[in-house]
């Protein structure tokens, strides 16, 4: 199994253990996953790309997925800052 899609199970699992889904939209996922995966090949964390400060990602710096505001987001937009995770609702409503 590649990192991506290791990364990817994770994610899923995630995304199921707190009752969401990822985003329908796959090019999407496919870019946050890669990016966040590159990541955790750069530095052994798996660094968000989307709110990430550093470039390259600095290890125990950059914020991790899933991030410490993801539920707080969810609640507030339905989903989180970087359109990976999506209550079920929203994904239904678009």
């Amino acid at each position: 199994m590649s990192e991506y899609d290791k990364n990817l199970a994770r994610l899923q699992t995630i995304a199921n253990e707190e009752q969401l889904v990822l985003n329908p939209d796959e090019a999407r996922v496919q870019k946050v996953v890669g990016l966040m995966t590159e990541n955790f090949a750069a530095v052994g964390e798996y660094v968000c790309p989307c709110k990430q400060k550093n470039k390259p990602p600095l290890k125990g710096v950059d914020t991790l997925c899933p991030c410490p505001e993801l539920m707080k987001e969810i609640a507030e937009e339905g989903h989180c800052f970087c359109r990976l995770f999506f209550t079920p609702e929203a994904v239904a409503a678009q």
